[in-house]
């Protein structure tokens, strides 16, 4: 099982501890950092947001381990200059107006491209990435994993609030994402030719300049043999983010199974999944998701709990028995966002969501 390794990316906010609001850290965060993880600590678009990625993992142990040390390494280099670290998918409050951008030609192209739709993508993400042999049988997995997205983004689900409002969703930050080109539940694709054919015709047609201009929920990379999962909000607890890598790994590794059987999991429409997302984002784990097989609806928790068992016989080889269990957790304590709006209830102060989300962000990364 050793070729299904794992790479896990989070983006962080970077917050002022007294007025609780977004800050510029003038990539001094970022600096420090790289002389420790090199370019495992990164920046990105705006300048309150500081993204890390680990190193290709054998398992989740290893990379629980890894987001730990960059979770409290960022934490501690973010306390010297003077702010704090949250993980969340949107910032409760702040208004992106009053954010800056980073100084760098790549953002400074997207920004003149997108005008208003990047300068207002002010949204923090949990991306995994699962390894294979190929990226022929990446294109493959992809195309049949695309049917349980909803229902592990569901277990993510992390930004309700938006610019100081209850938005009513569970995942706003999927909305603000939406207004982005090429984002989305992506279509089937016969062949990784059949992909890249794709990628080469919009190259060609000057719509990209290279397939890192696709932002689809999952894509097979363009340059690595992995499938990357960029549908989830960042997740407070590193708890959550490892009980979804887990998940997403144990998926891939089941349907690799079946394949090897000479089965295949049914793949559904893009138009089909989409229903699914909508619920996901608008409910979380309190709505109803369609079972596509059995043409009805069906509790979110109940097909989570199926889709447990579905993986059940993966999961002990990949060594993940104890990070996937937590989604049980997840399922009877809430998501980040059942706790965000939790808190608000009590407190009636976004503030106190914000020292919620900071508070939350370090629990248990050693």
């Amino acid at each position: 099982m050793n070729k299904f390794t794992l790479g896990v990316e989070e983006e962080y906010m970077v917050v002022d501890p007294v007025t609780r609001e977004l800050a510029s850290h003038e990539q001094k965060i970022v600096e420090a950092a790289q002389k420790i993880y090199k370019d495992q600590v990164k920046a990105e678009m705006h300048q309150a947001v500081v993204e890390v990625g680990t190193g290709i993992c054998r398992d989740t142990e290893q990379a629980r381990k890894e987001i730990g040390q960059l979770r409290n390494t960022v934490a501690q280099l973010a306390g010297e200059e003077g702010f704090k670290i949250g993980a969340a998918g949107t910032h409760p409050f702040s208004h992106w107006e009053k954010q800056l951008i980073t100084d760098h030609p790549r953002y400074s192209n997207i920004v003149n491209e997108l005008q208003e739709a990047a300068r207002s993508n002010l949204i923090f993400g949990l991306h995994v990435h699962v390894g294979f042999q190929s990226r022929e049988l990446a294109i493959h997995i992809a195309n049949q994993v695309r049917y349980f997205l909803p229902h592990v983004f569901a277990l993510s689900t992390n930004s309700p609030f938006w610019e100081g409002r209850n938005t009513g969703y569970k995942s706003f930050r999927t909305k603000v994402f939406d207004k982005f080109p090429r984002t989305g539940i992506p279509d089937t694709f016969n062949s990784i030719e059949d992909y890249d054919n794709y990628v080469k015709l919009l190259i060609k047609t000057n719509c990209i300049d290279n397939a890192k201009k696709i932002w689809w929920d999952i894509r097979v990379h363009p340059f690595y043999e992995t499938i990357e999962f960029r549908i989830c909000d960042c997740p407070m607890l590193i708890d959550e983010s490892m009980a979804i890598t887990a998940l997403l790994q144990a998926l891939c590794v089941k349907l690799y199974k079946l394949r090897l059987q000479n089965l295949n999991f049914i793949t559904y429409s893009r138009a089909l999944i989409n229903e699914n997302k909508w619920r996901a984002a608008r409910y979380g784990l309190d709505g109803n998701l369609i079972d596509f097989g059995k043409e009805m609806e069906v509790n979110c928790r109940n097909l989570i709990l199926e889709l447990l068992d579905f993986v059940d016989d993966v999961v002990d080889d990949l060594g993940s028995r104890d990070d996937i269990n937590y989604i049980q957790k997840i399922l009877e304590s809430g998501t980040g966002a059942d706790k965000q709006l939790a808190v608000y209830e009590q407190t009636l102060s976004y503030p106190a969501v914000v020292d919620y989300i900071t508070s939350q962000t370090l629990i248990n990364t050693v």
